[in-house]
């Protein structure tokens, strides 16, 4: 039973912060895309802001690991 709770605990490390991330990420792409039709020339800032959210997924992996790896 510990095991399983262990495995539900690194399951929703990953779970939770892959969703959360692909919610910010609709958000800010939609955004961008609109800022994109009226300024190309902030091409560069839109990537940027696009991939922040992902730091969350990464986290999310690296505290997963800590779980199941009892660090």
């Amino acid at each position: 039973m510990e095991k399983a709770l262990i495995a539900f605990a690194a399951a929703l490390a990953v779970g939770l912060s892959a969703i959360a991330t692909a919610w910010a990420q609709s958000r800010i792409g939609a955004a961008g895309a609109g800022t994109l039709a009226e300024k190309p020339e902030l091409a560069a800032t839109i990537i940027i802001l696009v991939a922040i959210p992902e730091t969350m997924v990464i986290l999310g992996f690296v505290v997963a690991a800590m779980i199941l790896f009892g660090v």
